[in-house]
């Protein structure tokens, strides 16, 4: 069967400041990779109006507010300092009258939606879960192999600390600009039943709703106590220190899995595609090694790396290696097919060239687990 590509994915698109042409340079970024990593102050100023369009949609701030006479938040990694009258980042937090106002994510207020995944299921994690593999079994798993018969709760939180603008789940965005639908943590522990062995919590993403996350998860084990239940995270890893090392143990005493999708390496390039600086990232991801150690049945840790073409390269790919190597080379790393999406729709799919160089590099630098999710997405597409 013969499939024409779109013409948006074929055309060439022109960078505002080099001038060069390319499938892969994004009109809605406005320039090209390189620009942004060697002239990161005018290439930034041309890629961060997508950001205020896309958050001027929903009445936020376009970057983590720095008022210095605001409130500091310090719920996330952002840290915003919120002025008066001010939303922070993720639109939960407001600064009425100088005081911090949490709109949800507190232990009553989890603004999220809900549903029974039945295992095994297509999650970041899925070629090392033990509910989609049986790793960890007897301990971790009901089966030795897929626990066909059970459910993942997954947890859907409806705000995000980034500002992805290719965000697959962008809809998360309503949710944060009606402010519902709101469950508490005891109502969300209640729908753990003897057939559900795990809980994921994404979005959006859990970050800025943690306290609620950290409620519910404890919960839900002390509802399960006796049997196998897993805690389990898949965010972008802008986690508040101390909420990140509890997130870590539940999922350690568990055996569960803490999925950090890491975006990019070059702050330029991790700025363009989601709005916000990832120094906090790799600080927390260093902070969690230590826990990664502490476990051999099942990894703890996951990193994950969607291609964006174009963007997401292979000096990209090169030095996020190098960087996970060096924390730990048995650290599992799944890089991700991508596929346009929300705002950034001018770009086309991963191509299997891309996925495979990727892939290489990975396993040259000393990654021993390496894998590529999202297969079908993949093709010949530049």
């Amino acid at each position: 069967m013969f499939f024409r590509l779109p013409y948006y994915f074929t055309r060439e698109k022109e960078c505002q400041l080099c001038g060069k042409k390319s499938k892969v340079i994004s009109k809605v970024i406005g320039v090209c990779a390189d620009c942004l990593r060697e002239n990161p102050n005018e290439a930034l100023r041309i890629a961060m109006e997508a950001h205020k369009r896309s958050r001027g949609k929903y009445g936020l701030p376009p970057e983590p507010p720095r008022d210095p006479k605001g409130i500091k938040c310090t719920f996330c990694a952002n840290e915003c300092q919120i002025p008066e009258g001010g939303y922070g980042f993720c639109g939960l937090v407001k600064n009425e009258n100088g005081k911090l106002v949490r709109l949800a994510g507190l232990p009553n207020s989890g603004l999220l939606s809900w549903y029974y995944d039945p295992l095994p299921t297509n999650c970041v994690a899925e070629w090392i879960c033990p509910g989609c593999t049986g790793r960890g079994y007897p301990k971790y798993a009901y089966n030795n192999g897929p626990e066909v018969g059970y459910h993942n709760l997954a947890v859907f939180y409806g705000a995000c600390n980034l500002d992805c603008l290719y965000c697959q789940n962008w809809q998360y965005r309503n949710m944060t600009k009606e402010l519902r639908p709101l469950i508490s943590a005891e109502s969300l522990a209640s729908l753990v039943n003897e057939r559900v062995s795990c809980v994921c919590y994404f979005g959006g993403d859990p970050g800025p709703q943690m306290p609620h996350a950290i409620v519910a998860s404890k919960l839900m084990l002390e509802r399960s106590k006796g049997r196998i239940f897993r805690v389990c995270w898949e965010t972008n890893g802008l986690m508040n220190k101390n909420y990140l090392k509890k997130a870590l143990e539940l999922s350690l005493i568990s055996g569960g899995i803490f999925k950090f999708d890491v975006k990019a390496w070059s702050p330029p390039i991790y700025k363009a595609l989601t709005g916000c600086d990832n120094k906090p990232l790799f600080e927390n991801l260093k902070f969690a090694v230590k826990y990664f150690e502490e476990r051999e049945e099942v990894p703890l840790i996951v990193v994950s790396i969607l291609l964006v073409p174009g963007y997401v390269d292979l000096y990209e790919i090169e030095m996020l290696a190098k960087f996970i190597a060096d924390l730990n080379p048995k650290i599992p790393c799944s890089l991700l097919a991508f596929h346009p999406d929300y705002m950034l729709t001018d770009l086309p799919p991963t191509s299997t060239k891309h996925a495979m160089e990727a892939l290489k590099i990975m396993k040259k630098e000393g990654i021993e687990e390496v894998n590529i999710g999202n297969i079908w997405l993949l093709g010949n597409y530049y």
